[in-house]
């Protein structure tokens, strides 16, 4: 008797409207998720170029150095130094060399220079400065010197 209760159980799912739209995502939570995974692999690049700077015998000074208001917030991925010399890394990471080149324009390296420029005066470096470009595409490192 209880295997025929349990048969003739509406076991189907309703139709209810919500049952079904609570798995699907709205385009806000899919635009969200793509910016965690972007900032999650721009992470990962400046990890991969820390590591590849060491092993290139730089000491990493700064890591994601924000200068303030003066030189409208801009960022420096990474500051290293060997020697007499200080280089201001901008990490980019894209499927191919040609699309991370690309990816920095004009108006951000003027700001890149701007903070570097601040960076070196607050410091009161008087040595050598460079600015290089590391495009990280998978695990294959570029390093462009004096790129910008």
């Amino acid at each position: 008797m209880v295997h025929w209760i349990w048969l003739t159980m509406d076991v189907a799912p309703r139709t209810n409207p919500e049952i079904f739209n609570r798995h699907v995502k709205t385009s806000k939570q899919n635009h969200m998720r793509s910016n965690v995974n972007t900032y999650r692999r721009g992470l990962r690049a400046e990890f991969i170029a820390r590591m590849y700077l060491r092993l290139h015998g730089f000491r990493i000074l700064h890591n994601r150095y924000i200068t303030g208001r003066h030189t409208n917030r801009a960022e420096i991925d990474i500051i290293a130094r060997r020697g007499n010399l200080i280089i201001f890394i901008e990490v980019k990471s894209r499927p191919d060399i040609r699309t991370a080149c690309d990816a920095i324009t004009t108006p951000q390296a003027r700001r890149l220079r701007a903070a570097a420029d601040t960076y070196l005066i607050r410091r009161g470096w008087m040595g050598d400065a460079r600015f290089d470009v590391i495009a990280v595409c998978g695990w294959r490192v570029t390093w462009f010197k004096n790129a910008i």
